[in-house]
């Protein structure tokens, strides 16, 4: 098990790692960061709107699946977006430097850390 602090800091240890954040999607509330680049909190505000419209739509379909992660692609970053399986109103946000990072690797740690965190 781990804690806040300790998973936001093993996610901005991943090559290329920029920053990394927890937000609770119910608020837009940034629960905890790690790293810099970026204004946490106005991304945290702005990506609640992507997990919302996205959860919104999965019940809209009548699916019944989860959504283990968002991937958003920049000239210059990869943003990886992961609801928590335990709390899928809560999300790990991950920014990475696309020239200098692994995506692969990136969102098997994101995915290893949701397995490990609790709140």
């Amino acid at each position: 098990m781990s804690n806040i602090t300790e998973s936001l800091e093993s996610l901005t240890g991943i090559d290329g790692a920029m920053c990394a954040a927890l937000v609770d999607s119910s608020s837009g509330m940034v629960l905890g960061t790690a790293g810099s680049g970026l204004d946490l909190d106005v991304a945290a505000a702005g990506n609640t709107e992507v997990v919302r419209a996205k959860l919104r739509t999965v019940k809209s379909l009548g699916l019944d699946e989860q959504i283990e992660d968002i991937l958003i692609t920049l000239s210059s970053q990869y943003h990886i977006i992961r609801p928590l399986a335990s709390t899928p109103e809560v999300f790990l946000y991950l920014v990475l430097d696309r020239a200098k990072s692994n995506l692969a690797l990136a969102r098997l740690k994101v995915k290893d850390i949701d397995t490990h965190l609790t709140l």
